[in-house]
């Protein structure tokens, strides 16, 4: 049908659907007045493109039976629908990892849902890292273990490269190693002769590489999957380097460490850390702040970056800071142009704090067992009590945001547009990980469009993952 000759205007006809439930939408499709408008095709693509900007057009543009604009709206409306409310029983099932012998050190997708894809066939999964010295690949929608490495020395930390399907893990002798997502078979070691390693996957101009901040404040650079060296820089000596993090666009790295309140956070040019010129020094600054407790750049803004640091003997401060590189003729030159910088009233009984953002100019903060939103200004927005004990991660997407803590509870909270505050959160539900006489607490979590994982601490020593897949 030409969208030309229907007799309701296109803003009409996209407000009539999108206001329906679902089983209206596959029922109207019986009603003969509107069983054209209900079947076209072009009409369930532009309400995809209204209601979800960034929908994948080259996925979606098929009119094949098993992916068209009709069902991808159908079931996208219906994921989301679930993921807000999460009812027990009926819009996710719980499925628990268990297999690991001791404490689970990290874990991440390997293979996750994307919010710009159709792509929920895909079966996550996540790979996990633990103290007894194995790696375990789970399908978290199974609820079974895929592979595990063989056992080693106590790992310390770990990392996933989607691009190459690899995982990775260092263990405490500073081993690095790296296996095959899909088999577990080992393909590269590396010595880094560092107890305590932080690892970061990273990747530019098409190349993957595994950032390392080593205990003694080194910046290494390794190509991944072959962990050959790339390039070495000293950000902090003596000091361990455990704050590492790469904007949305590759194009900076940060570099500090939580241990002295003195030291200023070092920001890295990435084409010089993992294409070093001969003869060349990395282009690099130090940020004109004291410490770093927390750090975060912006998702719209990649070269928008967010400080949480020391600010006299005993306050923290939160600035902002647009980095900027100034190319003359003969060199090339980083710069920290200021944003907005504003004092945190943080509880002073837990020192962690973990700092997240929100398009270019909302932040998050985690406060103890509250979380605070502020505007770019620092203007507080809101705070949420949801938990009794403190939130020890979470994590965010364009959709929600979820807070993990020891009190065994995660908090689901989704994003909304406020008149007068603009966007904010929303609190919805929770989700509990078990009984406090077998576990200790949420150490971590992570989502993916479609999912939530979090690990559990368990009395006995041997660490277990939670997996909510919602249904769609």
């Amino acid at each position: 049908m030409d969208h030309g000759e229907m007799e309701l205007p296109l803003d009409c006809l996209i407000s009539i659907f999108s206001l329906l439930w679902e089983q209206d939408l596959m029922s109207v499709s019986s009603v003969c007045k509107w069983h054209e408008a209900a079947e076209s095709p072009w009409l369930w693509r532009q309400m995809c493109l209204h209601r979800w900007g960034f929908c994948n057009l080259g996925q979606l543009l098929s009119d094949s039976e098993c992916c068209t604009w009709k069902r991808y709206y159908i079931r996208r409306s219906r994921l989301e629908s679930n993921m807000k409310s999460g009812r027990t029983g009926g819009d996710y099932t719980c499925n628990s990892l268990r297999g690991h012998n001791g404490r689970i050190v990290g874990f991440s997708y390997l293979v996750g849902n994307s919010s710009i894809q159709d792509s929920w066939n895909t079966s996550p999964v996540v790979c996990s890292a633990s103290s007894d010295g194995t790696v375990k690949a789970w399908d978290i929608h199974k609820g079974v273990n895929l592979w595990s490495s063989s056992s080693q020395n106590p790992l310390t930390s770990m990392f996933t490269d989607p691009q190459q399907c690899v995982v990775g893990a260092s263990d405490n002798t500073g081993t690095i190693k790296v296996w095959k997502g899909q088999t577990g078979e080992e393909l590269a070691s590396y010595s880094s002769a560092s107890s305590q390693s932080t690892l970061l996957s990273f990747s530019t101009e098409g190349n993957s590489f595994v950032l390392v901040g080593t205990a003694l404040g080194s910046l290494l650079a390794l190509s991944s999957p072959l962990l050959s060296e790339v390039s070495r820089h000293v950000v902090c000596d003596s000091f361990k380097l455990n704050v590492l993090l790469s904007s949305p666009d590759n194009k900076w790295i940060l570099a500090a460490s939580k241990e002295s309140s003195d030291l200023s956070p070092k920001v890295f040019w990435s084409q010089s850390v993992c294409c070093p010129v001969k003869d060349e020094d990395a282009a690099c600054m130090n940020l004109p702040v004291s410490g770093c407790s927390a750090a975060v750049f912006f998702p719209s803004q990649p070269s928008r970056l967010a400080v949480i640091h020391s600010e006299g003997l005993s306050r923290r401060a939160l600035t902002v800071f647009d980095l900027i590189m100034k190319k003359s003729k003969y060199k090339e030159e980083l710069l920290a142009q200021q944003v907005e910088s504003f004092q945190l009233e943080l509880n002073q009984r837990h020192s962690d704090v973990s700092v997240h953002a929100k398009g270019n100019s909302t932040i998050l903060v985690t406060n103890g067992s509250d979380l605070n939103v502020y505007n770019l200004k620092g203007a507080l927005i809101s705070t949420f009590k949801d938990h009794l004990q403190p939130i020890i991660s979470l994590c965010v997407d364009n959709f929600r945001v979820v807070t993990a803590s020891r009190d065994l509870s995660l908090r689901v909270l989704t994003w909304r547009n406020d008149k007068e505050k603009g966007l904010t959160l929303e609190s919805q539900y929770q989700l509990l990980g078990g009984s406090h006489t077998m576990s200790r607490g949420f150490t971590q979590v992570a989502c993916d469009y479609a999912s939530i994982v979090a690990s559990v601490e368990s009395v006995q020593g041997k660490d277990s993952l939670k997996a909510y897949v919602f249904n769609s």
